[in-house]
């Protein structure tokens, strides 16, 4: 199972490409996830697409991305219910990235 979503980093020092893996928060779940694929880089005022198969994303960069939880798990899509579909991930106990 493929987890797809926007994403925006936030107070991350580094660049975070393919295969990395981190901590999802979602509600009461707290599972670690891979980056599978970076879908593409997105311009945060535009919406427009800068980069398709983006090679990594780093502090400021907004991005569509495909993760692998390593556990099943339930979430609702943003679509459908806005304030169940939002989640964060956490690196170093330190928050970074967050579901738009």
């Amino acid at each position: 199972m493929r987890l797809g979503a926007q994403i925006i980093i936030m107070n991350y020092p580094g660049q975070i490409g393919i295969g990395y893996s981190l901590v999802l928060d979602c509600h009461t779940s707290h599972i670690a996830v891979k980056f599978a694929e970076i879908l593409n880089n997105i311009d945060k005022c535009s919406g427009k697409e800068l980069e398709k198969e983006a090679k990594f994303l780093k502090n400021g960069d907004v991005g569509m991305v495909k993760m692998i939880p390593t556990k099943p798990m339930v979430v609702e899509t943003f679509a459908e219910y806005p304030t169940l579909g939002r989640f964060t991930v956490k690196d170093m106990r330190q928050s970074f990235k967050q579901d738009t």
